[in-house]
């Protein structure tokens, strides 16, 4: 009984979790992590210049998907490290959310939506041979601020609008 305690107050698990928890990979935590944000201004310009447009109210969201060839032709100096298979950009305009508060509010629910859904997507992404990473900007059209249920349902919803479409361009043209 000494030990048990002894391994609850060290923190180790007391059966054999430990072994389960190191062995699950860092695919199956739920974090966002800033490989996973598209910050590069190359990348950003070229989704709203070329990207195709989802509208499922109150989200717009501009897609584009890219392979090894076409990433490579966006950077001069060769492709930054950190470019993860789906990266996203969220934006709420200053237009339709005046104050910063609702802004932010409304950022951290659809970033928490999306950390928790965005898998499926993910997936369909690295099994397509042919693509390298997807960019997403997800715009919030709202005047006013939408509950959490609401947002969560229309924001999966989109996401497989998206899987339908990479499905789409990934598939083999018919002969």
């Amino acid at each position: 009984m000494e030990s048990a305690n002894n391994n609850i107050i060290s923190g180790q698990p007391i059966d054999g979790a430990a072994d389960s928890k190191a062995s699950s990979s860092a695919d199956a935590r739920l974090t966002f992590p800033k490989s996973e944000r598209l910050r590069h201004k190359i990348l950003v310009d070229s989704l709203f210049a070329k990207g195709k447009s989802v509208y499922e109210y109150p989200f717009r969201v501009v897609c584009r998907t890219l392979t090894d060839a076409e990433l490579a032709e966006a950077f001069s100096i060769g492709i930054p490290d950190r470019i993860a298979p789906l990266q996203v950009l969220i934006t709420i305009p200053k237009k339709k959310r005046r104050h910063a508060v609702d802004r932010v509010l409304m950022r951290r629910r659809i970033r928490d939506i999306w950390r928790r859904h965005r898998r499926p997507l993910r997936a369909v992404i690295e099994a397509a041979p042919e693509l390298r990473t997807m960019s997403v900007a997800i715009i919030y059209m709202s005047n006013e601020n939408i509950p959490s249920a609401t947002l969560e349902r229309k924001l999966t919803r989109l996401i497989g609008k998206l899987i339908a479409r990479v499905d789409a361009e990934s598939a083999p043209d018919p002969v």
